[in-house]
């Protein structure tokens, strides 16, 4: 029999303090036409490594071991399928892009008992099995409902290259085998998201090109208890993951930053929702955009901190000395036994991993689907293009490569962690350094892309392949060849909190001599200055 081990590589769950943020934009709502999804897995201890599993044929008999997506332990085995495709990252070969968001919703509905497969599992065992997000919602389903569904409530963001939905699931509770759950179909003009908060409210009911639902998804919440009206006003997310403060908050705060940015229509009137005030007035699923967006607007977009909104966090006490558009782990804190909380936004430093999927209808599968790549916060790295067909992860970011355990330079996921954590510090200060890397690294490759795309083109299929799997690798190892080459920088340029002297040639300054010019001491920046001396007084006032 054979087994496949589903390494736990991109954990997220809703324990690791509302993890994951995924954004979607329609193929009529983007740029080039393409269907595109990101995903960010943020959770905190998390080693964010791409993992690769070959297609094959198999004989009838032979069995899939179902290990769980986070915990790597062992859940039971199912039949494996006849055919199955191959899959980087969560992407298969076809361009089908499965992404998620944890909500959690009624912890009674957990089936621990006798669920057999997990949210990961999930969406890895459907790309190897389906080639379009119809298929694969038809998939996902049909898995839990014969085997039984082990997780918590999840959205999962299904895409391929014409179509792009959102699914929503939670289990039936201990021992009871299945799941509810609602697809719908985001228009092809719109934009959305979700982000650990179930976003479905009422759906159409007799829609069935575009919103697919479990037959018993109302009377299964009816006969707990959770709603009674007439069907038309059901909502899933009131039923199965009724809001709250946190997950208006915490989670759809994330969404408005996105609507509020993108969205053709003012957001301000939902920024009560957002902020967990008004939860009767809630955002649409979907919106359209006031202007076609590119990949590098979803990129940027999974930057956020809220900056220049009322949630932005980058003018207040908590971002430090060095301005800093982060927050320290927990989301909430108690002063004097009051409870307070930090902001959540999209951009957030435990992330392990993010992508920024792209899948396009008009060139061949090989070529069309590209999964844009990197480890840790996307603010602080530059996302590397790998192809759909590419064989074997890259080995900066290959799970073979290093662990959460054992630091290499070798890893992307711990040469791009070392760097930020040297730059979060002095953020003010060091942050400029690194944003003109990334932006010129995600420039050439953006400018590669075409000549890439155009390239291949001209191949016979198998050597397209094996040009952009090679592309795919060396892109990657480039991107860490030049972050290794960052971080010694910023080591040696601004140790001991003080700066060395750097020329119009981009070298250090030296004496006649040889030895380095006398360093820049810049101290704290002016705004922090101006807050000691107004909770100190005249105690450090030079007399």
């Amino acid at each position: 029999m054979k087994r496949i081990l589903l390494i736990a590589i991109f954990a997220c769950s809703s324990m690791m303090g509302m993890a994951c943020t995924n954004l979607i934009v329609g193929k009529k709502a983007s740029k080039d036409g393409s269907v595109i999804v990101s995903y960010s897995c943020d959770d905190y201890g998390a080693y964010g490594s791409m993992n690769w599993l070959p297609g094959g044929k198999h004989q009838p008999g032979e069995m899939r071991a179902i290990y769980h997506y986070e915990s790597n332990n062992y859940l039971g085995e199912i039949p494996e399928a006849a055919e199955t495709y191959s899959v980087i990252g969560l992407m298969n070969e076809h361009q089908l892009t499965i992404h998620e968001t944890t909500f959690g919703g009624r912890e009674e509905l957990t089936d621990t008992l006798t669920g057999l497969i997990d949210y990961g599992s999930l969406m890895y065992i459907t790309l190897q099995r389906a080639k379009t997000a119809r298929e694969a919602i038809s998939v996902m389903t049909n898995l839990v409902s014969e085997y039984g569904y082990e997780s918590e409530g999840e959205s999962f963001s299904i895409c391929d290259p014409n179509e792009a939905w959102i699914l929503e699931m939670i289990g039936k509770g201990p021992g009871r085998k299945g799941a509810v759950w609602v697809a719908v179909r985001i228009p092809d003009d719109c934009i959305s998201g979700h982000a650990n908060q179930s976003r479905i409210r009422q759906f159409p009911l007799k829609d069935k090109e575009n919103c697919i639902y479990a037959k018993d998804v109302i009377s299964f919440a009816r006969e707990k208890g959770y709603f009674q009206g007439a069907d038309e006003d059901f909502s899933f997310q009131a039923a199965y993951n009724p809001l709250d403060f946190g997950g208006a908050r915490y989670c759809e705060a994330r969404i408005w930053s996105f609507f509020n940015r993108w969205a053709d229509e003012d957001m301000m009137p939902y920024l009560s929702y957002a902020k967990g005030e008004n939860p009767n007035n809630p955002m649409p699923l979907y919106l359209k955009p006031k202007q076609k967006l590119s990949v590098q607007d979803v990129k940027d977009m999974m930057r956020d901190h809220y900056e220049d909104t009322p949630l932005d966090i980058t003018h207040d006490i908590g971002m430090g000395p060095w301005e800093m558009p982060y927050r320290p782990t927990p989301l909430s804190f108690e002063v004097d036994g009051k409870k307070y909380f930090n902001e959540r936004p999209i951009s957030t430093q435990q992330t392990a991993n993010v992508y920024v999927c792209q899948m396009r209808s008009w060139l061949p599968d090989y070529i069309g689907g590209i999964m844009w790549w990197g480890n840790d916060d996307a603010n602080m790295v530059a996302l590397t293009p790998v192809y759909c067909c590419t064989v074997d992860a890259p080995s900066p970011y290959n799970v073979k490569t290093a662990d959460t355990f054992n630091f290499s330079f070798q890893s992307a996921f711990w040469v791009c962690n070392w760097v930020s954590n040297m730059v979060y510090y002095r953020y003010s200060v060091l942050f400029p350094e690194l944003k003109a890397v990334r932006d010129r690294l995600e420039n050439d490759y953006n400018s590669l892309q075409e000549l890439t795309d155009k390239e291949a083109s001209g191949m016979e299929e198998a050597e397209a392949k094996r040009y952009l799997s090679a592309f795919s690798h060396r892109t990657a190892q480039a991107m860490l060849d030049e972050w290794n080459k960052l971080g010694q920088y910023l080591i040696v340029k601004y140790n001991d909190m003080a700066m060395k002297r750097v020329g119009k040639d981009g070298k250090f300054q030296k004496t006649a001599g040889g030895n380095q010019k006398p360093l820049i001491r810049p101290g704290y920046p002016e705004t922090f200055r101006r807050k000691i001396v107004s909770e100190t007084g005249d105690r450090y006032l030079v007399k």
